[in-house]
């Protein structure tokens, strides 16, 4: 499966921003999605992941009741809706797939799409 996001950019904090990422080959309908983000000098981390087929989702911490992920099958389509933005989401977002579980185990997400900066100011 082929990975393409988009919709990052340059928010204020406390806006709202929302991250879309189009699934191309691959049956998209069997792959558990999730966003990660990467900081500059920090690692890699998972900030959201939903099931194959959506009834399941994982949330890291700092952004439980602040971020939405969701999918449409039909259109292989996973979104990320990021509301009350903080300085400290600053980062490139990636989605990525993965066909194994549990939904946060970031090791298991194989396949990758290129990053969208998110730009967070104060």
């Amino acid at each position: 499966v082929q990975l393409q996001a988009s919709g990052g950019g340059l928010v204020q904090a406390g806006g709202c921003l929302g991250l879309s990422c189009a699934a191309s080959g691959g049956t998209f309908g069997s792959y558990n999605m999730g966003w990660f983000r990467q900081a500059p000098g920090q690692e890699r981390e998972l900030v959201a992941a939903i099931s194959w087929g959506g009834n399941s989702k994982y949330y890291e911490d700092s952004v439980k009741g602040r971020f939405t992920i969701a999918r449409d099958n039909a259109r292989k389509t996973v979104t990320l809706q990021a509301y009350s933005l903080k300085p400290e989401d600053t980062a490139v977002y990636y989605c990525a797939a993965s066909q194994g579980l549990p939904l946060h185990a970031a090791s298991l997400y194989k396949y990758w799409g290129q990053g969208t900066q998110v730009t967070v100011s104060s």
